[in-house]
């Protein structure tokens, strides 16, 4: 019998092309808080996203921007955002407009760089059409941004001429404060404010505190010139400003350089210039006289220092998850605790969620966090950015290499909270009232 034939075929299997796909993201900033800079920059968030979604090739990772921030400073929110994407692995990309754009300190532009491009990430600077993956792009980085800082230099230099031109004239340079507003080359008294700022005075002298005034204001609906509830630090602005006795002390303070745009204060490094009877006055000179007298004897009888001098490792660290306001530190029965600015000055209405936390906790529970045996203040301010502090004793620890990592503190019971002095005092208390009903 015939064998049936058969027909053999190959088949061949098409390997499906791999298209690769370039992860882009795009930086902008504007260092302006003005309208115009603000449409200028939300002009820039919409032509970078049009321009990488329709590039073939190009996956959109998002626009990250920063407005009235300097391009000299390292610490900008949504620049650290987007360093932290790059580390992290999900961006191959980066647009930007310009090398002033990206930062004007040569130090700080090339150490970022050199940092995303041992990452494998490249910077594309658009009006100098450098990219920074290529063979000279490094060498043209280093003299353009020579150039940009040397721009910033000079605008500082001529702001800080016409600000020493005003201040030798007599002049003021700020404009806008409670009680006065600064209109025509004069300073003008707004009554309801000159009132308030009469009724700051007053109750100070009376006896009350920061934070008793604080409140009776709040309770009021009285706000601050921004219209913000009352704090300390405005309230001390208000019981420390000489511009209310009608005259005025110029370059009081001054910026350290255009590089860290940090303001110091004035202790005789550059001229200072008194201005007698400028304007009219809110407060009379022997009342001011008086409140300055006041602060310092406070401040010799509760904490030995000049009370806005007082400065811990925690301070302006801690961050109220509910509200978004700092944790001040604070003594309380005889415990150090560290609790929610608002919530400690307006009240739990305004902070429900609020929960102080005992400094003795803090420490600890920081020291475990870092992996160190005790608390060191070093190695925290190297290492840390912010704790924000939300529901169910949690603290969120956010380091300052972008990762985070959560803590959760316990509770003392009641007699592990009391002190030696006041176990005396409540032993004291309950004697007396057995005396009474004996």
């Amino acid at each position: 019998m015939r064998a049936t034939e058969r027909t053999i075929k190959k088949v061949e299997f098409i390997t499906p092309r791999t298209i690769e796909v370039t992860r882009v993201a795009a930086y902008a900033r504007v260092s302006s808080g003005k309208d115009a800079m603000l449409h200028s920059l939300s002009a820039q968030v919409s032509y970078y996203s049009e321009m990488i979604q329709r590039h073939p090739g190009w996956l959109y990772c998002g626009v990250y921007a920063d407005e009235a921030l300097t391009g000299t400073k390292d610490n900008r929110e949504n620049f650290q955002k987007l360093l932290t994407a790059c580390r992290n692995g999900e961006v191959d990309m980066v647009i930007t407009k310009s090398i002033s754009r990206f930062a004007r300190n040569t130090v700080t532009l090339l150490e970022t760089i050199r940092e995303l491009k041992g990452l494998g990430v490249d910077v594309f600077f658009e009006e100098q059409n450098i990219h920074t993956m290529s063979a000279d792009g490094e060498l043209m980085l280093t003299i353009l941004a020579s150039y940009a800082q040397e721009e910033s230099r000079s605008a500082s230099e001529n702001q800080k001429w016409r600000i020493k031109r005003n201040f030798e004239q007599g002049k003021p340079w700020v404009g806008f404060m409670l009680g006065y507003r600064l209109r025509n080359g004069e300073y003008q008294i707004v009554l309801d404010e000159a009132e308030t700022v009469k009724r700051i005075y007053n109750d100070y002298l009376s006896g009350m505190g920061y934070i008793a005034i604080c409140k009776a204001l709040n309770e009021e609906g009285i706000t601050t010139r921004d219209g913000n509830p009352w704090y300390v630090g405005p309230l001390m602005k208000v019981l420390t400003n000489y511009c209310y006795t009608g005259n005025l002390l110029l370059q009081r303070r001054y910026r350290e350089n255009h590089i860290t745009k940090r303001t110091v204060v004035n202790h005789g490094e550059l001229p200072m210039y008194h201005v007698e009877g400028f304007h009219e006055p809110i407060i009379p000179m022997d009342i001011f006289q008086a409140v300055q007298e006041e602060r310092a004897r406070r401040a010799e009888r509760f904490c030995g220092q000049h009370p806005d001098q007082a400065s811990y490792p925690f301070t302006r660290k801690i961050v109220c998850n509910c509200c978004g306001a700092s944790f001040n530190r604070k003594t309380a029965l005889g415990k150090k605790i560290w609790i929610c600015r608002t919530y400690n000055t307006i009240g739990k209405a305004a902070c429900p969620a609020s929960k102080a936390v005992p400094e003795t906790t803090l420490l600890a529970t920081t020291a475990e966090v870092l992996g160190l045996e005790e608390f060191d203040p070093h190695v925290f301010a190297e290492t840390v950015s912010k704790i924000v502090a939300a529901d169910g004793n949690t603290l969120v620890y956010h380091f300052k290499d972008g990762t985070t990592q959560t803590a959760v503190w316990k509770d003392r019971s009641r007699s592990e909270s009391w002190t030696p002095e006041m176990r005396a005092a409540a032993g004291r208390k309950t004697r007396e009232r057995r005396n009474r009903n004996a």
